[in-house]
């Protein structure tokens, strides 16, 4: 029975390439554990980054066809997407091998340190790349497990969401998505909003009050009404609305081209990052700094050199009098954030979206569809290419034209490109000498060098 991290030493992960997955298996690594895994995007012969870089890290990689188990392994770890019939899964179970979720892993490991876990539907991965920096400028020497890379890590060569620190102090992502957030007993929870995603609202509710209970101290965003209701403590949240009252305030919102700049309690804060949700981002990771010693001021120097996080708001560059930005928006709330942050950029926007998942595409479609509507101008252009399939069972009874068909009904300039790697020439004649087009998708591995096809083609 696996009841901590000191129960195993050698650990395999079925789906290794997964971003959760490779986080986990880095960090394990760093900690002094024998660590491999196997993925179904490993192929012979090809290369893949995932796998490069896992292996410059001494983490073996393997084919997903049982190679690299043995009876030798104390723990296999799965993700929600592997499933019981995959042959590696039987040949574990064949072994008698122990086999626990992802999740189930991340909470043991939260359990190990002083952990800090961000929660919320939306700018989980950025909130915890900003408070990972804050901490590291501090001297905290923190350790991260992320949903996505830090630009900074990433310049040490690595997949960078993961980092070992000698500190006390260990930053996660919490994901409700799944579910697996009530397993985590945090030092500091912290709630950033609740919004329609992968559940309906009142199961989000359930789920986050969970999170609250077994969190020692819990910071929420008072400027989102259902994420306030969940408060324990006002002097411990935050906010950015001028009649909100919270222990931290952000106010003086300003965004001049690619870079935002505003006051935390009259504190001067500058990022170059886009949008106000980057504020509130900013904010949140600044207030639950301060509950762990670190002061506004410093968090507000640390935050002067933040380097984003891969395909979080990822700008290209411009060529041609086009702005080219890359973001992992997926979700309605995200998508709409996403397009408000790029508009002050240049006086037109063209966004692109790939859904993915024929089910959550149906489960949103309305809100995907609304959200967008209210926030593209009427010069904005919204594109869309056909929904993401990962395989399985998947019924395909919807398709991201029909969202597109409901944009046009509302006066909106949507167009619908079936398969993306026409998209350039298809919207080239739409393209101006001052514009920014924005790539928004996740899920998908290849979109890694979807904008790179991008950047080559404008």
């Amino acid at each position: 029975m696996i009841q901590s991290i000191n129960d195993f030493k050698r650990v395999f992960f079925i789906g290794i390439a997964g971003t959760g997955m490779s986080a986990i298996a880095q960090y394990l690594k760093g900690i002094g554990k024998e660590v491999s895994g196997s993925d179904r995007y490993f192929h012979p012969g090809e290369r893949n980054d995932t796998q490069v870089r896992l292996e410059a890290e001494g983490i073996p990689c393997f084919l997903q066809d049982g190679s690299g188990i043995d009876a030798g392994i104390d723990l296999v770890v799965v993700s929600t997407a592997v499933e019981e019939t995959v042959p590696e899964v039987i040949k574990t179970r064949s072994l008698h091998i122990p086999i626990i979720k992802r999740s189930e892993l991340l909470a043991l490991i939260a359990k190990s340190k002083k952990t800090i876990a961000v929660g919320g539907t939306s700018g989980k991965s950025t909130t915890s790349a900003m408070l990972f920096e804050i901490m590291q400028y501090a001297g905290l020497s923190p350790s991260i497990i992320s949903g996505a890379g830090l630009v900074s890590i990433i310049r040490e060569g690595k997949i960078g969401n993961a980092k070992v620190g000698q500190g006390d102090w260990l930053v996660i992502e919490a994901d409700e998505s799944d579910g697996s957030i009530v397993q985590y007993h945090a030092e500091i929870g912290l709630l950033l909003n609740i919004d329609k995603d992968h559940k309906e609202i009142d199961e989000l509710l359930t789920i986050f009050k969970t999170f609250q209970q077994n969190s020692n101290r819990f910071v929420v965003n008072r400027s989102h009404t259902l994420a306030a209701a969940l408060s324990r403590d006002i002097n411990d949240d935050f906010c950015h609305h001028a009649a909100c009252e919270a222990g931290y305030i952000a106010t003086g919102f300003r965004q001049e081209g690619l870079t935002i700049s505003f006051q935390v309690n009259h504190v001067p804060f500058s990022l170059n990052v886009v949008g106000r949700h980057n504020m509130e981002n900013a904010l949140a990771a600044a207030t639950v700094a301060a509950l762990a010693g670190v002061d506004l001021s410093t968090s507000a120097e640390a935050l002067q050199h933040y380097e984003g996080i891969y395909r979080r708001h990822q700008v290209w560059g411009e060529k041609h009098g086009v702005w080219l930005i890359d973001d992992y928006a997926h979700n309605p709330a995200k998508c709409a954030a996403s397009i408000e942050a790029c508009q002050p950029i240049a006086p037109k926007l063209i966004a692109w979206f790939q859904p993915h998942g024929y089910g959550p595409t149906r489960f949103l479609r309305a809100d995907f569809v609304a959200e967008i509507a209210k926030v593209l101008r009427p010069q904005d252009e919204i594109w869309m290419s056909e929904i993401f399939y990962a395989g399985g069972t998947a019924t395909k009874d919807i398709s991201a034209n029909d969202l597109i068909n409901d944009l046009k009904a509302l006066g909106r300039n949507a167009w619908f490109t079936e398969h993306r790697e026409n998209l350039v020439n298809d919207l080239r004649s739409h393209l101006t000498a001052d514009c920014c087009l924005l790539l928004m998708g996740a899920r998908d591995p290849s979109l890694e060098n979807f904008a790179q096809e991008v950047w080559a083609a404008l």
